[in-house]
């Protein structure tokens, strides 16, 4: 979600600043360039050349550098990017911006840009508390400024607990999304601004008894991509989830479930929608009746046998939806065979819009790999995509989605 984008990163004499080398490194994970301002408080704590090194850009810490200065570096600095971010933001950086003080590049820099600021503070709690920093705080949201932060928990000072740690990178990171998402949806540059968007996603779990469990071999990053380009895109998101491994996407409204039943009543709770896509393997399959014990061996050497009855069939039974079918519904046909015949029949039987179709015999390492391969089947035809990240597929798939609500059939 932030790819493309250009961060200026303020980094302020704290013993948080030691997070910024993270920060930075999270930051360029998703696309953004990180241009890095240094305080001379916080060269006391990291180095121009570690932030420099994880940046792979210049590091500026001079109002005076003559090279950076020749043609007003500090407002270019200010001007020329699309977030200015301060992580860690101390309570002496927070004073100074309310009286708008400008005796160092980090400062002359806040009071010459006309871009957002996202401010992550970072100090003692006794300094978070006192009446002068709070003024402060209410002074600078006032005046726009965002705040991240600051959390509880330990601090450097033995002994010493309370509100005011720095956010962690990860959220810090979620925060500078919304609001350059935010942004853009005052800009009117969001395809989904006002659409609720619902997908599904990971694998169910079908229990056999209490230790054992039927389940697909699906890891959720697919389901869990779309939600994040849904959101990116300006969709109120909702992603109803079984078991995966993945940290629940920020911004956005996660519904964790386990069996396939489980989901189905998630889904319909939930609706309506304008989009929903189906990402998720669902177990075609579950016990008739749950073992309540765990079935051992019973030195026969015979398995037991296992009742097995059919699943809901939940993109079929929303697809059929009298009163809260979506306006675009989508469904998933992963496959080991015969791929297009099966995913034009599933298209048919199960009243969907348009069908995602991928090949998931265990050569393509398509199950759990970062990587897919689809065909878009609707009743217009077939559209083979070439190979792409899953994050690649979401936003296609999700601009493809925006673009046919809209009736734009050019985008």
């Amino acid at each position: 979600m932030l790819n493309g984008k250009e961060i200026v990163l303020i980094i302020s004499g704290g013993i948080a600043a030691y997070k910024s080398l993270d920060l930075i490194r999270r930051l360029k994970e998703r696309g953004a360039r990180v241009v890095p301002v240094m305080t001379s408080g916080a060269r006391k704590f990291v180095t121009p050349l570690a932030v420099g090194a994880l940046a792979a850009e210049k590091v500026f810490t001079d109002l005076f550098d003559r090279e950076a200065e020749h043609d007003v570096g500090h407002i270019r600095l200010a001007r020329d990017h699309d977030l200015i971010l301060i992580a860690p933001t101390t309570a002496n950086l927070m004073a100074k911006m309310v009286h708008g003080i400008a005796d160092d590049l980090a400062t002359a820099v806040l009071l010459a840009t006309d871009k957002p600021v996202l401010a992550a503070p970072a100090m003692n709690p006794k300094m978070w508390q006192n009446p002068a920093t709070v003024r402060n705080l209410e002074t600078l949201q006032k005046r726009g400024i965002r705040f991240v932060g600051p959390a509880s928990g330990e601090m450097a000072e033995k002994g010493e607990a309370g509100v005011g740690r720095m956010s962690e990178p990860l959220e810090i990171v979620a925060a500078a999304e919304a609001v350059l998402r935010d942004q853009r949806a005052e800009a009117g540059e969001l395809p989904l601004a006002g659409r609720h968007v619902l997908i599904t996603s990971g694998p169910t779990h079908e229990p056999i008894d209490p230790v054992r469990y039927i389940a697909n071999r699906s890891s959720g990053k697919q389901g869990h991509a779309l939600a994040e380009a849904a959101y990116a895109a300006g969709a109120r998101v909702t992603l109803v989830s079984g078991p995966v491994e993945l940290p629940d996407p920020a911004n956005i409204t996660v519904v964790p479930v386990e069996s396939a039943a489980d989901m189905l009543k998630a889904v319909e709770s939930h609706l309506p929608a304008d989009i929903v896509i189906m990402a998720a393997a669902v177990a075609d399959w579950r016990m008739a009746s749950e073992g309540a014990q765990k079935i051992k061996k019973d030195g026969s050497g015979k398995p037991p046998a296992l009742n097995l009855i059919e699943n809901p069939d939940i993109l079929a039974t929303i697809g059929h939806h009298t009163s809260l079918r979506p306006d675009l519904l989508i469904g998933f046909a992963a496959e080991t065979q015969n791929l297009l015949q099966n995913a034009r029949s599933k298209l048919e039987r199960k009243k969907a819009d348009w069908i995602i179709a991928n090949d998931v015999s265990p050569e393509t390492g398509i199950m759990g790999g970062d990587a897919n391969t689809v065909r878009l089947v609707s009743k217009d035809g077939v559209e083979d995509w070439p190979q792409m990240d899953k994050t690649d597929v979401a936003r296609q798939i999700i601009a493809r989605a925006a673009a046919a609500l809209t009736g734009d059939k050019g985008s």
